[in-house]
C-alpha cells in the first residue's frame, strides 16, 4: 500500500507540474482525494499548514500596499544608481541587489522590477545581459531560503526548532551560505560564454534592428514612497526583534507565526493611513497576485505529502534509517529536484522537511539542505526566468534547442551546492 500511496503522490505532483502555476494547487487536492479512498486519514487540520499561508497572506499584503505606495519603484531606482556606478561590475551587484530585496520582502516577485534595469545596465556596459541576468534570478530565489519573514524559512523554523536550532540561528546560518553561494555562482556566471560583441546572435539582432538602444529610466516616485519603505523596514525589524526575544520561552504573549502576520498586517494598515494609497489598488499589484498563487499552491501539494507522510510515518522512520542517515547529502537532492517540479520554496519545504523529520535526519543535515529547496531554475518556465529573457533583446539570454541548456542551470546548481557544501562544512561547528 506504502508504494501505491507514494506513486500517487508522485503522479499528481508531476500532473501539477505539467499543468503550472496553479495547477499544482489544484492537482495536490485531487490528490488528497485519491489518498483518502486508499486508505490515508485525511485531516485538513494537520494536513494543511494554516501556519505558513497565514504568512504568505500577511506578508504579501504588507509588500503589495508598500507598492502601491510606490515603495518599489523608489527601491528599483535607487538599485539603478548603483547598477549605473558600476557596470563592468554589474554580475556581482546584481544578484547582490535582488538578494537583498528579496530577502527583505520576503518574495522573489520584487525581481521581476529590477529585471528590465538589469539588462540595459549590462547592454550600456558591454556585459553580456544573459550572465546579471541569470545570477540574479538565482541570487533572488536562493534568498528566500533566508529571509526571516518568508513562508519558506518559518516553515523550516517550525521544523528546525524543536530539535535544537533556534529561528535566530537558523536565518542567520542560512543567510550566511546563501550569500557566499550567489557569489560564487556570480563567478562562474561572470565567465559564462562569450562577450556580448563577440556574440553571433546578438550581432545578428544588432544588424537587423532588434536591439534598443540604452537609456536612463525615468521613475515617478509617489509622494509617499520613502514613507512606506520605512514603515515596512521598520516592521521587518520588530519581526526579527520580537522573534529573537521569545526563542526559548514557553509562554510568549503572541507565537511567532502569529506576531509575524500581525506587525505586516499592521504593516500595511499603516500604510494605508499614513501613505493615503487606495487601497483596491493593492490586489491588483503584481507581488499580491504572485504571493496568492503560491498560497494556494501550497495548500494543495503540502495536504498532500502531509496526508502521505503522517500515513506512513514507520514506514518512512525506517526507510531513513537505512539510507538518508547513511547518506544525510541525499537529502539536498531530493529537495532540489523536489522544487523543480514544485515551482515553490515554500511548498517543497512543507512537503519533503517533515519527511525527513520523520526519517531522523539529522537537523544539521537538514539546515545545510534547506538552500537545495531553491531549484525553481532548472526548467525554463518560471516565472523570473521567463522574464529575464524577454527582458534581453540581445538574444543572449536564451533557450537552447534541448530546453535545459540554458544560462540560469549552471550558475544556480553551483551556488546551490556552493551553499549546501558550505553549510555541511560549518554545521558542525555554528549548529
Amino acid at each position: 500500500m506504502l508504494a501505491l500511496q507514494l506513486a500517487v503522490v508522485l503522479v499528481f505532483i508531476l500532473i501539477g507540474a505539467r499543468l503550472g502555476g496553479l495547477g499544482i494547487a489544484f492537482a495536490g487536492a485531487s490528490g488528497v482525494i485519491v489518498l483518502g479512498l486508499l486508505g490515508c486519514r485525511v485531516n485538513p487540520t494537520t494536513g494543511i499548514p494554516w501556519d505558513v499561508l497565514g504568512i504568505i497572506i500577511a506578508v504579501i499584503s504588507a509588500v503589495a500596499a508598500m507598492q502601491t505606495a510606490g515603495g518599489m519603484d523608489l527601491l528599483v531606482k535607487v538599485s539603478e544608481r548603483l547598477l549605473r556606478r558600476h557596470p563592468r561590475r554589474i554580475t556581482f551587484y546584481a544578484p547582490i541587489i535582488t538578494y537583498v530585496m528579496t530577502f527583505l520582502c520576503g518574495t522573489g516577485n520584487v525581481a521581476f522590477a529590477t529585471l528590465p534595469v538589469i539588462a540595459e545596465v549590462a547592454k550600456e556596459g558591454h556585459v553580456r545581459p544573459s550572465r546579471p541576468l541569470s545570477i540574479s534570478v538565482v541570487a533572488s530565489q536562493i534568498a528566500i531560503c533566508a529571509s526571516p519573514i518568508s513562508a519558506a524559512t518559518v516553515a523550516m523554523s517550525a521544523i528546525v526548532e524543536p530539535r535544537g536550532v533556534s529561528y535566530t540561528k537558523m536565518v542567520a546560518f542560512v543567510t550566511l551560505v546563501t550569500f557566499v553561494g550567489s557569489m560564487v555562482g556570480a563567478l562562474f556566471a561572470s565567465r559564462q560564454g562569450v562577450e556580448l560583441d563577440d556574440d553571433p546572435v546578438y550581432k545578428k539582432r544588432l544588424a537587423e534592428g532588434l536591439v534598443s538602444s540604452t537609456s536612463v529610466t525615468e521613475y515617478e516616485i509617489k509622494p509617499y514612497a520613502r514613507r512606506s519603505l520605512i514603515i515596512f523596514g521598520v516592521s521587518l525589524v520588530v519581526v526579527m526583534v520580537y522573534a529573537t526575544a521569545v526563542t526559548g520561552m514557553s509562554n510568549p504573549p503572541l507565537p511567532r507565526t502569529a506576531a509575524i502576520m500581525c506587525v505586516m498586517m499592521t504593516a500595511a494598515l499603516m500604510t494605508k493611513l499614513l501613505c493615503h494609497i487606495d487601497l483596491t489598488c493593492v490586489s491588483d499589484q503584481s507581488t499580491f497576485k504572485g504571493g496568492m498563487s503560491a498560497a494556494l499552491c501550497i495548500l494543495g501539494v503540502a495536504w498532500l505529502g502531509n496526508t502521505f507522510v503522517s500515513a506512513n510515518l514507520d514506514a518512512l522512520q525506517q526507510f531513513g534509517q537505512s539510507v538518508i542517515q547513511q547518506y544525510p547529502w541525499l537529502l539536498s537532492v531530493v529537495l532540489f529536484f523536489g522544487a523543480a517540479l514544485l515551482y515553490s520554496q515554500g511548498a517543497t519545504t512543507v512537503t519533503f522537511m517533515p519527511v525527513a523529520a520523520a526519517m531522523n535526519v539529522s537537523v544539521g543535515a537538514m539546515v545545510a539542505s534547506f538552500p537545495a529547496v531553491s531549484g525553481l531554475f532548472v526548467l525554463p518556465t518560471y516565472p523570473t526566468v521567463v522574464a529575464a529573457i524577454e527582458m534581453d533583446d540581445t538574444g543572449t539570454t536564451r533557450i537552447g534547442k534541448f530546453v535545459l541548456n540554458h544560462p540560469f542551470l549552471l550558475p544556480g546548481i553551483i551556488t546551490i551546492a556552493a551553499a549546501v557544501a558550505l553549510g555541511f562544512a560549518l554545521a558542525p561547528l555554528m549548529l
